[in-house]
Protein backbone atom coordinates (compact mmCIF):
# COMPACT_ATOMS: atom_id res chain seq x y z
CA UNK A 1 0.00 0.00 0.00
CA UNK A 2 1.13 3.21 -1.13
CA UNK A 3 -0.11 6.69 0.52
CA UNK A 4 0.28 9.78 -1.23
CA UNK A 5 3.83 11.37 -0.39
CA UNK A 6 5.67 9.11 0.66
CA UNK A 7 5.88 4.96 1.04
CA UNK A 8 4.08 3.16 3.09
CA UNK A 9 4.86 -0.83 2.14
CA UNK A 10 2.45 -3.28 4.18
CA UNK A 11 3.53 -6.78 4.36
CA UNK A 12 1.80 -9.41 5.09
CA UNK A 13 -0.26 -9.33 8.09
CA UNK A 14 -0.04 -11.60 11.03
CA UNK A 15 -2.95 -11.16 13.76
CA UNK A 16 -2.77 -13.23 16.77
CA UNK A 17 -6.89 -13.88 17.49
CA UNK A 18 -8.20 -13.83 21.03
CA UNK A 19 -11.92 -13.34 20.66
CA UNK A 20 -13.27 -10.74 18.46
CA UNK A 21 -10.67 -8.66 17.94
CA UNK A 22 -7.05 -9.29 16.81
CA UNK A 23 -3.25 -7.98 18.44
CA UNK A 24 -0.73 -7.03 15.44
CA UNK A 25 2.46 -7.38 15.56
CA UNK A 26 4.35 -4.73 13.42
CA UNK A 27 7.89 -3.44 12.51
CA UNK A 28 8.06 0.14 10.73
CA UNK A 29 11.37 1.32 8.86
CA UNK A 30 11.03 5.34 8.62
CA UNK A 31 13.68 7.16 6.86
CA UNK A 32 14.98 10.73 7.54
CA UNK A 33 12.44 12.88 6.15
CA UNK A 34 11.87 15.90 4.23
CA UNK A 35 9.39 18.88 5.57
CA UNK A 36 5.98 17.33 5.96
CA UNK A 37 3.50 19.89 4.73
CA UNK A 38 0.06 19.95 3.69
CA UNK A 39 -3.61 19.21 5.74
CA UNK A 40 -4.40 15.56 7.84
CA UNK A 41 -7.89 15.01 9.71
CA UNK A 42 -7.79 13.98 12.88
CA UNK A 43 -10.03 10.65 14.14
CA UNK A 44 -12.71 10.75 16.80
CA UNK A 45 -11.08 9.92 20.52
CA UNK A 46 -9.83 7.07 21.37
CA UNK A 47 -10.18 8.04 25.02
CA UNK A 48 -13.42 9.44 24.66
CA UNK A 49 -14.60 6.80 22.66
CA UNK A 50 -14.39 3.48 24.63
CA UNK A 51 -16.08 4.59 27.52
CA UNK A 52 -18.83 5.95 25.32
CA UNK A 53 -19.08 2.38 24.22
CA UNK A 54 -19.20 0.80 27.63
CA UNK A 55 -21.88 3.40 28.29
CA UNK A 56 -24.39 1.47 25.98
CA UNK A 57 -24.51 -0.93 28.26
CA UNK A 58 -27.02 1.03 30.20
CA UNK A 59 -29.61 0.77 28.16
CA UNK A 60 -31.87 -2.22 26.30
CA UNK A 61 -32.57 -0.18 23.35
CA UNK A 62 -29.99 0.46 20.01
CA UNK A 63 -26.81 2.58 20.63
CA UNK A 64 -24.77 4.02 17.85
CA UNK A 65 -20.83 5.31 18.43
CA UNK A 66 -20.40 7.85 15.07
CA UNK A 67 -17.08 7.55 13.41
CA UNK A 68 -15.39 5.11 15.81
CA UNK A 69 -11.93 4.79 14.53
CA UNK A 70 -10.26 1.38 13.92
CA UNK A 71 -7.99 0.86 16.50
CA UNK A 72 -7.49 -2.29 18.15
CA UNK A 73 -8.34 -0.78 21.08
CA UNK A 74 -11.64 -0.54 19.74
CA UNK A 75 -11.94 -4.32 18.71
CA UNK A 76 -10.93 -5.79 22.27
CA UNK A 77 -13.13 -4.01 24.17
CA UNK A 78 -16.00 -4.84 21.23
CA UNK A 79 -15.50 -8.37 21.80
CA UNK A 80 -15.48 -7.41 25.66
CA UNK A 81 -18.68 -6.14 25.10
CA UNK A 82 -19.90 -8.72 23.22
CA UNK A 83 -19.40 -11.01 26.01
CA UNK A 84 -21.45 -9.17 27.97
CA UNK A 85 -24.37 -9.39 26.46
CA UNK A 86 -23.91 -6.63 23.65
CA UNK A 87 -25.16 -7.49 19.71
CA UNK A 88 -22.73 -5.49 17.59
CA UNK A 89 -22.61 -4.20 14.23
CA UNK A 90 -20.37 -1.88 12.21
CA UNK A 91 -22.12 0.14 9.10
CA UNK A 92 -19.24 1.98 8.15
CA UNK A 93 -17.10 3.91 10.46
CA UNK A 94 -20.29 3.70 12.62
CA UNK A 95 -20.54 1.16 15.91
CA UNK A 96 -24.00 0.03 16.92
CA UNK A 97 -24.89 -2.21 20.09
CA UNK A 98 -27.86 -3.51 21.73
CA UNK A 99 -27.83 -4.67 25.25
CA UNK A 100 -31.36 -6.33 25.46
CA UNK A 101 -29.75 -8.43 28.41
CA UNK A 102 -26.03 -7.18 30.21
CA UNK A 103 -24.28 -9.92 32.50
CA UNK A 104 -20.89 -9.94 33.71
CA UNK A 105 -18.21 -10.26 30.85
CA UNK A 106 -17.12 -13.77 30.38
CA UNK A 107 -13.84 -13.37 28.60
CA UNK A 108 -11.31 -12.81 31.51
CA UNK A 109 -8.30 -13.01 29.18
CA UNK A 110 -9.64 -9.78 27.46
CA UNK A 111 -10.28 -7.99 30.10
CA UNK A 112 -6.75 -8.71 30.86
CA UNK A 113 -5.98 -6.82 27.56
CA UNK A 114 -6.60 -3.61 27.85
CA UNK A 115 -7.44 -0.95 30.86
CA UNK A 116 -10.50 0.22 30.01
CA UNK A 117 -12.02 -2.84 30.43
CA UNK A 118 -13.15 -2.19 34.30
CA UNK A 119 -15.47 0.73 32.79
CA UNK A 120 -17.97 -2.19 32.18
CA UNK A 121 -18.05 -2.34 35.66
CA UNK A 122 -20.25 0.71 36.55
CA UNK A 123 -23.06 0.35 33.57
CA UNK A 124 -23.28 -3.66 34.36
CA UNK A 125 -24.03 -3.06 38.35
CA UNK A 126 -26.17 -0.04 37.71
CA UNK A 127 -28.49 -2.36 35.31
CA UNK A 128 -28.02 -5.80 36.97
CA UNK A 129 -27.08 -5.36 40.92
CA UNK A 130 -23.77 -7.45 40.48
CA UNK A 131 -20.79 -7.88 38.37
CA UNK A 132 -17.86 -9.71 38.14
CA UNK A 133 -15.10 -8.48 36.36
CA UNK A 134 -11.21 -9.39 35.93
CA UNK A 135 -8.48 -7.14 37.16
CA UNK A 136 -7.99 -4.86 33.63
CA UNK A 137 -3.91 -4.72 32.08
CA UNK A 138 -2.35 -2.35 29.44
CA UNK A 139 0.44 -0.78 28.64
CA UNK A 140 3.50 -1.26 31.32
CA UNK A 141 4.10 2.49 32.11
CA UNK A 142 3.40 2.20 36.16
CA UNK A 143 0.59 0.93 38.74
CA UNK A 144 -2.87 2.23 38.04
CA UNK A 145 -4.92 0.14 40.49
CA UNK A 146 -8.60 0.50 40.68
CA UNK A 147 -9.93 1.40 43.82
CA UNK A 148 -10.84 4.90 43.23
CA UNK A 149 -13.08 2.84 41.02
CA UNK A 150 -14.23 0.62 44.14
CA UNK A 151 -14.56 3.37 46.24
CA UNK A 152 -16.84 4.82 43.93
CA UNK A 153 -18.77 1.62 43.86
CA UNK A 154 -18.95 1.16 47.39
CA UNK A 155 -20.18 4.95 48.41
CA UNK A 156 -23.00 4.19 45.70
CA UNK A 157 -23.88 0.74 47.86
CA UNK A 158 -21.97 -2.02 46.62
CA UNK A 159 -20.24 -4.66 48.24
CA UNK A 160 -16.86 -5.25 46.93
CA UNK A 161 -15.45 -9.38 47.46
CA UNK A 162 -11.90 -9.73 46.13
CA UNK A 163 -12.32 -13.27 44.66
CA UNK A 164 -8.07 -13.98 43.49
CA UNK A 165 -7.49 -12.08 40.43
CA UNK A 166 -11.03 -10.48 39.85
CA UNK A 167 -13.39 -8.53 41.87
CA UNK A 168 -17.07 -9.43 42.07
CA UNK A 169 -20.07 -6.16 43.52
CA UNK A 170 -23.53 -7.39 44.67
CA UNK A 171 -25.72 -4.40 45.96
CA UNK A 172 -28.27 -2.44 44.67
CA UNK A 173 -27.64 1.39 43.85
CA UNK A 174 -28.32 4.69 45.37
CA UNK A 175 -26.92 7.98 45.18
CA UNK A 176 -24.20 9.01 47.89
CA UNK A 177 -21.18 11.43 48.20
CA UNK A 178 -17.70 10.09 46.53
CA UNK A 179 -14.53 12.13 47.10
CA UNK A 180 -11.60 11.05 44.75
CA UNK A 181 -8.42 10.77 46.67
CA UNK A 182 -6.82 11.70 43.02
CA UNK A 183 -8.72 13.36 39.67
CA UNK A 184 -8.34 9.75 38.19
CA UNK A 185 -10.43 9.70 34.67
CA UNK A 186 -11.61 6.26 34.79
CA UNK A 187 -13.05 5.95 38.38
CA UNK A 188 -14.71 9.09 37.33
CA UNK A 189 -16.56 7.73 34.33
CA UNK A 190 -17.29 4.54 35.88
CA UNK A 191 -19.11 6.13 38.71
CA UNK A 192 -20.83 8.57 36.38
CA UNK A 193 -22.21 5.61 34.53
CA UNK A 194 -23.22 3.97 37.88
CA UNK A 195 -24.68 6.72 39.28
CA UNK A 196 -26.77 7.88 36.33
CA UNK A 197 -29.50 4.65 36.95
CA UNK A 198 -28.74 4.77 41.37
CA UNK A 199 -31.80 5.90 43.08
CA UNK A 200 -31.00 9.49 44.08
CA UNK A 201 -28.41 11.62 43.81
CA UNK A 202 -24.70 11.51 43.62
CA UNK A 203 -22.19 13.70 44.22
CA UNK A 204 -18.41 13.10 42.70
CA UNK A 205 -15.98 15.49 44.58
CA UNK A 206 -12.27 16.20 43.30
CA UNK A 207 -13.59 14.80 39.82
CA UNK A 208 -11.26 14.65 36.67
CA UNK A 209 -12.26 17.64 34.23
CA UNK A 210 -10.90 16.07 31.44
CA UNK A 211 -12.58 16.51 27.66
CA UNK A 212 -13.65 12.91 27.78
CA UNK A 213 -15.51 13.49 30.61
CA UNK A 214 -17.46 16.44 29.39
CA UNK A 215 -17.99 14.05 25.94
CA UNK A 216 -19.17 11.40 28.43
CA UNK A 217 -21.35 13.20 30.14
CA UNK A 218 -23.41 14.71 27.18
CA UNK A 219 -23.65 11.70 25.55
CA UNK A 220 -25.31 9.87 28.97
CA UNK A 221 -27.19 13.22 28.54
CA UNK A 222 -28.47 12.72 25.53
CA UNK A 223 -29.72 8.92 26.67
CA UNK A 224 -31.52 10.64 29.25
CA UNK A 225 -28.87 11.11 32.19
CA UNK A 226 -29.58 14.55 34.40
CA UNK A 227 -25.74 15.35 35.20
CA UNK A 228 -24.36 18.69 36.03
CA UNK A 229 -21.08 19.96 36.27
CA UNK A 230 -19.06 17.67 34.10
CA UNK A 231 -15.73 19.74 33.08
CA UNK A 232 -15.73 21.25 36.60
CA UNK A 233 -14.37 19.74 39.96
CA UNK A 234 -17.59 18.19 41.39
CA UNK A 235 -20.23 16.64 39.18
CA UNK A 236 -24.01 16.36 40.56
CA UNK A 237 -25.82 12.89 39.16
CA UNK A 238 -29.21 12.79 39.66
CA UNK A 239 -30.27 8.74 38.79
CA UNK A 240 -33.53 8.12 36.26
CA UNK A 241 -35.04 4.51 36.37
CA UNK A 242 -34.08 4.00 32.34
CA UNK A 243 -32.04 5.64 29.86
CA UNK A 244 -32.80 5.38 26.21
CA UNK A 245 -30.56 4.74 22.77
CA UNK A 246 -29.23 7.78 20.78
CA UNK A 247 -26.52 8.42 18.32
CA UNK A 248 -23.51 9.85 19.37
CA UNK A 249 -20.56 11.72 17.69
CA UNK A 250 -17.52 11.51 20.31
CA UNK A 251 -14.75 14.47 20.48
CA UNK A 252 -12.05 15.01 18.07
CA UNK A 253 -8.53 12.88 19.49
CA UNK A 254 -6.28 15.71 21.64
CA UNK A 255 -3.46 13.34 21.79
CA UNK A 256 -3.16 12.09 18.05
CA UNK A 257 -3.86 15.87 17.26
CA UNK A 258 -0.42 16.72 19.45
CA UNK A 259 1.01 13.78 18.09
CA UNK A 260 0.66 15.27 14.47
CA UNK A 261 1.55 18.75 15.58
CA UNK A 262 4.78 17.53 17.03
CA UNK A 263 5.38 15.75 13.58
CA UNK A 264 5.22 19.23 11.94
CA UNK A 265 7.47 21.11 14.45
CA UNK A 266 10.02 18.61 14.24
CA UNK A 267 10.76 19.22 10.53
CA UNK A 268 10.15 22.39 10.48
CA UNK A 269 6.54 21.52 8.31
CA UNK A 270 3.46 23.54 7.27
CA UNK A 271 1.07 20.98 8.74
CA UNK A 272 -2.95 21.95 8.87
CA UNK A 273 -4.56 19.24 11.52
CA UNK A 274 -7.73 19.18 10.45
CA UNK A 275 -10.40 18.91 13.01
CA UNK A 276 -8.30 19.29 16.21
CA UNK A 277 -9.54 20.86 19.11
CA UNK A 278 -7.48 24.09 19.86
CA UNK A 279 -9.72 24.67 23.46
CA UNK A 280 -8.70 21.23 24.53
CA UNK A 281 -4.85 21.47 23.78
CA UNK A 282 -4.11 24.50 25.60
CA UNK A 283 -1.10 23.50 27.66
CA UNK A 284 0.41 21.87 24.23
CA UNK A 285 0.15 24.17 22.07
CA UNK A 286 1.86 26.71 24.61
CA UNK A 287 4.65 24.20 25.17
CA UNK A 288 4.98 24.16 20.93
CA UNK A 289 4.78 27.95 20.78
CA UNK A 290 7.21 28.18 23.57
CA UNK A 291 9.33 26.15 21.08
CA UNK A 292 9.40 28.54 19.13
CA UNK A 293 6.46 26.87 16.96
CA UNK A 294 4.36 28.89 14.97
CA UNK A 295 0.81 27.97 15.69
CA UNK A 296 -2.50 29.08 14.56
CA UNK A 297 -5.97 28.53 15.84
CA UNK A 298 -9.26 28.13 13.19
CA UNK A 299 -12.68 26.46 12.95
CA UNK A 300 -10.98 23.92 10.20
CA UNK A 301 -8.02 22.77 13.19
CA UNK A 302 -4.94 23.75 13.68
CA UNK A 303 -2.04 25.25 11.71
CA UNK A 304 1.10 24.30 12.45
CA UNK A 305 4.58 26.30 10.76
CA UNK A 306 8.35 26.08 11.58
CA UNK A 307 10.38 24.47 13.74
CA UNK A 308 10.95 23.21 17.34
CA UNK A 309 14.55 25.43 18.79
CA UNK A 310 14.02 26.80 22.25
CA UNK A 311 14.59 24.62 25.01
CA UNK A 312 11.24 24.34 27.85
CA UNK A 313 10.76 22.90 30.88
CA UNK A 314 7.35 20.92 31.22
CA UNK A 315 5.69 19.25 34.30
CA UNK A 316 2.93 16.78 33.41
CA UNK A 317 0.15 17.26 35.50
CA UNK A 318 -4.31 16.32 35.33
CA UNK A 319 -6.35 18.53 32.91
CA UNK A 320 -5.94 21.14 32.40
CA UNK A 321 -2.23 20.72 32.46
CA UNK A 322 0.19 19.10 30.28
CA UNK A 323 -1.23 15.56 29.65
CA UNK A 324 1.21 12.56 30.10
CA UNK A 325 0.12 11.23 27.08
CA UNK A 326 2.12 13.86 25.17
CA UNK A 327 5.02 13.36 27.71
CA UNK A 328 7.02 11.23 24.99
CA UNK A 329 6.11 13.20 21.96
CA UNK A 330 7.35 16.21 23.24
CA UNK A 331 10.33 14.88 24.72
CA UNK A 332 11.73 14.35 21.14
CA UNK A 333 10.50 17.77 20.22
CA UNK A 334 13.03 18.91 22.81
CA UNK A 335 15.99 16.97 21.50
CA UNK A 336 15.51 19.28 18.37
CA UNK A 337 16.17 22.92 21.00
CA UNK A 338 19.05 24.33 21.39
CA UNK A 339 19.51 24.05 24.74
CA UNK A 340 18.51 22.14 27.83
CA UNK A 341 15.02 20.76 28.81
CA UNK A 342 13.95 19.59 32.12
CA UNK A 343 10.98 17.45 32.26
CA UNK A 344 9.23 16.09 35.25
CA UNK A 345 6.29 13.08 35.28
CA UNK A 346 4.12 13.57 38.32
CA UNK A 347 1.22 11.15 36.90
CA UNK A 348 2.53 7.66 36.23
CA UNK A 349 6.34 6.60 37.87
CA UNK A 350 7.60 4.45 34.60
CA UNK A 351 7.14 6.77 32.01
CA UNK A 352 10.31 7.14 30.82
CA UNK A 353 11.06 3.82 28.82
CA UNK A 354 11.08 5.40 25.32
CA UNK A 355 14.29 7.86 26.60
CA UNK A 356 16.30 5.01 26.79
CA UNK A 357 15.10 3.73 23.06
CA UNK A 358 15.86 7.22 22.37
CA UNK A 359 19.28 7.10 23.93
CA UNK A 360 20.07 4.55 21.45
CA UNK A 361 19.71 7.01 18.46
CA UNK A 362 22.16 9.49 19.90
CA UNK A 363 19.84 11.40 22.43
CA UNK A 364 21.61 13.07 25.44
CA UNK A 365 18.69 12.52 28.21
CA UNK A 366 19.84 11.86 31.84
CA UNK A 367 16.93 10.31 33.82
CA UNK A 368 16.54 10.74 37.69
CA UNK A 369 13.63 9.36 39.43
CA UNK A 370 10.97 10.88 37.75
CA UNK A 371 12.93 13.62 35.96
CA UNK A 372 14.63 14.00 32.68
CA UNK A 373 16.94 16.83 31.21
CA UNK A 374 17.55 16.57 28.08
CA UNK A 375 20.38 18.30 26.33
CA UNK A 376 19.09 19.05 22.16
CA UNK A 377 20.70 20.11 19.42
CA UNK A 378 22.42 16.95 18.65
CA UNK A 379 21.57 14.86 15.48
CA UNK A 380 19.94 11.88 16.46
CA UNK A 381 21.26 8.64 13.92
CA UNK A 382 18.99 5.65 12.76
CA UNK A 383 18.42 2.57 14.88
CA UNK A 384 16.78 -0.22 15.96
CA UNK A 385 14.55 0.49 18.63
CA UNK A 386 11.37 -1.28 20.55
CA UNK A 387 8.20 0.36 21.43
CA UNK A 388 7.68 -0.33 25.00
CA UNK A 389 3.65 1.14 25.21
CA UNK A 390 1.29 3.15 23.27
CA UNK A 391 2.63 6.68 23.30
CA UNK A 392 6.52 5.74 23.17
CA UNK A 393 6.10 3.75 20.13
CA UNK A 394 4.43 6.97 18.06
CA UNK A 395 7.64 8.84 19.77
CA UNK A 396 10.29 6.60 18.04
CA UNK A 397 8.58 6.80 14.83
CA UNK A 398 8.36 10.92 15.36
CA UNK A 399 12.15 10.83 16.07
CA UNK A 400 12.99 8.25 13.06
CA UNK A 401 11.81 11.06 11.19
CA UNK A 402 14.79 13.60 11.86
CA UNK A 403 17.30 10.57 12.52
CA UNK A 404 20.18 10.19 10.04
CA UNK A 405 20.04 7.13 7.90
CA UNK A 406 17.01 5.03 8.43
CA UNK A 407 15.23 3.94 11.89
CA UNK A 408 13.30 0.51 12.70
CA UNK A 409 10.72 0.51 15.48
CA UNK A 410 9.81 -3.01 16.54
CA UNK A 411 6.46 -2.72 18.27
CA UNK A 412 6.17 -6.42 19.64
CA UNK A 413 2.40 -5.80 21.71
CA UNK A 414 0.58 -3.64 18.72
CA UNK A 415 0.85 -0.51 21.15
CA UNK A 416 0.83 2.16 18.31
CA UNK A 417 -2.24 0.37 16.98
CA UNK A 418 -4.25 0.79 19.84
CA UNK A 419 -4.53 3.66 19.70
CA UNK A 420 -3.63 5.56 16.52
CA UNK A 421 -5.49 4.74 13.19
CA UNK A 422 -3.00 4.63 10.35
CA UNK A 423 -0.32 7.15 12.20
CA UNK A 424 2.16 5.95 9.16
CA UNK A 425 -0.24 6.48 6.61
CA UNK A 426 -1.09 10.06 7.67
CA UNK A 427 2.40 10.88 8.17
CA UNK A 428 3.51 9.42 4.65
CA UNK A 429 0.49 11.46 3.31
CA UNK A 430 2.56 14.38 4.57
CA UNK A 431 5.66 13.53 2.87
CA UNK A 432 7.07 11.31 5.16
CA UNK A 433 9.09 7.95 4.34
CA UNK A 434 8.19 4.63 6.57
CA UNK A 435 7.39 1.17 5.81
CA UNK A 436 5.21 -1.03 7.85
CA UNK A 437 5.54 -4.51 8.39
CA UNK A 438 2.46 -5.96 10.23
Amino acid sequence: MIASGGIFDAGKSRRIAFFKGAVHVAEYTIFQSPRLSGEVLVNTSKNAVLPIMAAGLLTKEPFTVEETPDLTDVETLMGILGSCGADISKKGRDLTLCAEEARSPGNEEAMRMMRASVLVMGPILARTGCVKVALPGGCAIGQRPIDLHLKGMEALGANVQDTHGSVTLPGKLKGGNVYLDLPSVGATENIMMAASLAKGETTIENAAKEPEIIDLAECLNAMGAKIKGAGTGSIAIEGVSALHGTSYRPIPDRIEAGTLCCAAALTHGSVLVRGARADHMRSVLFKLRECGVNVRESQSGIRLTGQAVNPIQLRTLSYPGFPTDMQALMMVVTLMANGTSVLLETVFENRYMHAQELRRMGANIQLEDRVAVVRGGKALQGAFVTATDLRAGAALMLAGLIAEGSTTVLDPEGTIARGYENLPQKLCALGARIEAKT
